[in-house]
């Protein structure tokens, strides 16, 4: 007649990247992949656990990451090798993305949660604009 309340399992870093592991990812050390997509995961604090790259895998190892180019998003790779992002190859990376933070017991935030996010901006207008001094188009 008594309820009890269950004690809450706190996993460690490593416990996440097994769940992960169970879920039908491939884990080799911090890189997290799936399907052509893959992550780069670290420890934050408290174990838990940081998505830091996401994005294409391009030659098994490499991250290629997404671009917004102000027209069309891209895929980078750290050389500077462009390709074009395809609907398929962002609804893959969304659904990467969300079954990655579900199966590591990461927090998925709202605002993550409504599409694919980009890791940079290369719109040719703001060009330089953080730099101080704007450069103005006739100069």
């Amino acid at each position: 007649m008594f309820f009890r309340r269950e004690k809450e399992i706190k996993l460690t870093f490593a416990g996440r990247l097994s769940a992960a592991r169970s879920a039908g990812f491939t884990v080799e050390g911090t890189l997290v992949s799936r399907r052509g997509l893959g992550c780069l995961v670290t420890e934050g604090p408290d174990g838990l656990p940081l998505l830091n790259e996401t994005g294409l895998l391009v030659h098994g190892k490499e991250i290629a990451r997404l671009v917004h180019g102000g027209y069309q998003m891209f895929f980078v790779t750290r050389d500077g090798h462009k390709m074009a992002a395809l609907a398929d190859h962002l609804k893959a990376l969304h659904s990467f993305t969300e079954d990655l933070t579900e199966a590591m017991g990461a927090t998925s935030m709202y605002n993550t949660g409504l599409g694919t996010i980009c890791t940079g901006h290369l719109y040719d207008r703001v060009k330089d604009r953080d730099q101080g001094e704007e450069k103005r188009p006739w100069e």
